[in-house]
């Protein structure tokens, strides 16, 4: 854990220019969320900020405020790493290693810019000048808050800062029920809505508004759910004819590794979605207690992320895959017997 370098970000943010702010591949709340309050607040103090996302992201964040100014860069590499190479400083939130920056990872390495990273997962990796990386936190949005706070305190929290931030911690700690979501959580919640986010908005945007394709894609994923009881364990698969068939929208599988965890004595939950376009089978995690997915998701699946939320990917067909991760349950039984907390 790094704490809050302040002052390498007040010498940093003496630059003049352009500002690249860039999330993950495949965005999620957390990403977009506090990459978005970062632009705001950046703008407001005359920075010329973009938001360079590496690829699109779900549309029920399609309402974040200032998501219609964000660069897709699979769509528009070249303006994207134009932007890139002419910025004074280039900021990476919600992750810690280049590689996760996907078509952007090249032209962010090569940059002149200064580097700054503001990130909540394990294991940092040093290719940023600034390195704000805290793993307690309960997502990037919660530390963007810090940051702000510190450079120019409440004052700065807009209705559209608050709302972005608000989007990612309520996204990221599973509406407040994950163990990272702490008091001081709730309480930076708590000031968010009172600057502005305006939580029953936001709730329906992310959780009621979905469609039919993503309500039959989750019946397909019941469908082939497995029950390992012996080893307090879950699992739940994909096919890309099953996306086809549903009618497969970004975003439509997000949080179904959850559902899993909603059986009674079960601590562990898998799902594993084909991608034929990338020729592999994307992995999620999700445990509770003391059962380290992040460990796991690292010494089997060439993934990571946090304790209890972690993904992966094998390169192996889905029946492949799906029989190794069966075969490593058992070296696991004790951990994942043991009771819960």
């Amino acid at each position: 854990m790094i704490s809050l370098p302040i002052e390498q970000f007040k010498h940093a943010l003496k630059a003049q220019g352009k500002v690249a702010i860039v999330p993950h591949k495949n965005p999620d709340g957390d990403a977009l969320g506090s990459c978005l309050a970062l632009y705001h607040f950046l703008s407001s103090t005359n920075f010329q900020c973009r938001v360079i996302a590496p690829n699109g992201y779900p549309d029920f964040l399609n309402w974040l405020p200032g998501s219609d100014h964000i660069l897709i860069a699979e769509n528009e590499l070249q303006q994207a790493e134009h932007f890139i190479a002419e910025a004074s400083l280039i900021f990476t939130l919600d992750f810690n290693d280049l590689s996760r920056s996907g078509v952007l990872e090249n032209s962010i390495s090569m940059a002149s810019g200064v580097k700054l990273m503001i990130d909540h997962h394990i294991d940092p990796k040093a290719y940023a000048e600034v390195i704000y990386s805290d793993t307690q936190m309960s997502s990037t949005c919660e530390m963007v808050y810090e940051l702000i706070l510190a450079l120019s305190g409440k004052k700065a929290l807009t209705p559209e800062i608050s709302s972005c931030l608000y989007t990612g911690i309520l996204t990221d700690t599973g509406s407040f029920k994950y163990p990272s979501a702490s008091s001081n959580t709730l309480r930076i919640a708590a000031e968010l809505i009172d600057h502005g986010a305006d939580k029953t908005f936001i709730a329906q945007e992310l959780f009621d508004q979905g469609h039919l394709s993503r309500f039959k894609l989750m019946g397909r994923c019941i469908d082939s759910l497995e029950v390992y009881e012996q080893y307090a364990t879950t699992l739940m698969f994909i096919t890309e004819k099953d996306k086809q068939e549903c009618h497969f929208r970004k975003g439509d599988t997000e949080g179904f590794v959850n559902m899993g965890l909603q059986l009674k004595g079960i601590h562990f939950s898998a799902i594993f979605i084909e991608h034929f376009e990338d020729r592999m089978i994307k992995i999620s995690f999700r445990s509770v207690g003391d059962f380290d997915v992040n460990a796991f998701a690292r010494a089997h699946f060439n993934g990571g992320g946090h304790k209890n939320a972690a993904g992966g990917r094998s390169d192996l067909s889905l029946e492949e895959t799906l029989n190794n991760f069966k075969s490593l349950l058992p070296t696991y039984l004790t951990s994942l017997k043991k009771p819960l907390s």
